[in-house]
């Protein structure tokens, strides 16, 4: 699609293998690491098209979102990162158990709707894809916040954020409530789906596994191919389960934004880790999920999600502030995360403004 529009198309950018981790790493690839600081993650699995962002390699960037891939390389990497609602940008061939979400990874909220407005026409080979709605996603992108009620919880999933991205995360809210969105902290609303969504995961990637020629396993991510092979000994109603328990929390959802009109979190508990590894040492952590609860509910409930950055850490490093919407409202959380950047521009990579 953007490349039918004139887009000129430089090249393609790292991915950790099939998407299955939140950094960016392979054993064909090596490590990619962050612009702001080499020691650190860039984040994944989409963290190539972050560090193109970030360092102005090109204008518009695709990213794939299973459980955060778009958002956490957009929030350590410092640029915007945009997860449409499941089935608004058509892809083929599908797969992921309905929780891959596409969209771009920008240095601005415009560019980032210029860029959905191509990307979003419709695909007659994707089955799941919404209908087509041929809305201009830049239009109303600078009417404010003002009304909007918006419920800030930092505790979601039983995260607790870092002093230092707490405070920036709030602040930021704060800025969209100078600008007249009505503010509310909430307990989290949803109980923590992680053991019902690890089912999925593990599963889809159980799918992709078993398509891989026996001769060619072992050139896998060891890693890869340790979730993959847990996931072909989940049966039916374990994943009739998970499924039944996705359906719940979907309709939890819907009530909430009855009543609010955006969720806003965090969107990352810690600026980048270090580079090279899954999760840190040291911290009881035995998964890359572990570091990443507020990005894969929102896979799980299939609604548009923005990691929008809200300031640098006292490390240096980057801070996002992430806003949820409800099913098929790109547009609010579009036009709040504009405002939040007329309110406070994105900080620049230093030499690459």
């Amino acid at each position: 699609r953007l490349a039918e529009d004139g887009a000129v198309l430089l090249g393609k950018t790292a991915r950790c293998e099939f998407g299955w981790k939140g950094v960016t790493d392979s054993p064909l690839g090596g490590v990619s690491r962050n612009p702001w600081d080499p020691r650190r993650t860039c984040g994944g699995s989409s963290g190539g098209a972050a560090i193109a962002a970030a360092t102005g390699m090109g204008v518009l960037h695709l990213g794939s979102d299973g459980a955060g891939s778009i958002r956490i390389p957009a929030a350590f990497c410092g640029v915007y990162g945009f997860k449409a609602t499941f089935g608004r940008v058509p892809a083929y061939p599908p797969g992921r158990l309905a929780l891959g979400h596409y969209g771009p990874l920008t240095r601005s909220v415009h560019d980032a709707a210029l860029m959905l407005n191509c990307i979003t026409r419709p695909d007659a080979r994707d089955a799941l894809a919404l209908p087509y709605d041929p809305v201009d996603h830049c239009a109303g992108l600078d009417d404010g916040v003002r009304g909007l009620r918006i419920a800030w919880c930092p505790s979601l999933c039983g995260a607790v954020p870092e002093a230092g991205v707490a405070r920036l995360a709030r602040d930021a809210v704060n800025v969209l409530a100078e600008r007249g969105a009505i503010v509310t902290e909430i307990a989290p609303p949803l109980p923590t789906p992680r053991a019902h969504f690890e089912v999925l995961w593990a599963v889809s990637m159980a799918q992709i596994y078993r398509r891989i020629p026996e001769a060619q396993r072992a050139l896998l991510d060891p890693g890869f191919a340790a979730i993959a092979q847990a996931g072909l000994g989940i049966d039916a109603n374990r994943l009739l389960d998970a499924i039944a328990a996705r359906l719940r929390d979907g309709t939890t959802m819907g009530v909430f934004h009855t009543q609010y009109d955006l969720l806003a979190t965090p969107q990352m508990p810690t600026t980048a880790i270090a580079a090279g590894v899954d999760y840190p040492a040291g911290q009881s952590m035995t998964s890359w999920l572990d570091w990443s609860p507020y990005a894969y509910p929102f896979n799980w409930t299939q609604q548009p999600a923005a990691s929008v950055p809200c300031g640098l850490a006292a490390d240096g490093l980057p801070v996002a502030l992430q806003l949820v919407g409800a099913r098929f409202a790109e547009a609010t959380v579009l036009r709040a995360s504009r405002a939040l950047e007329r309110a406070r521009p994105f900080p620049q990579l230093p030499g690459h403004a």
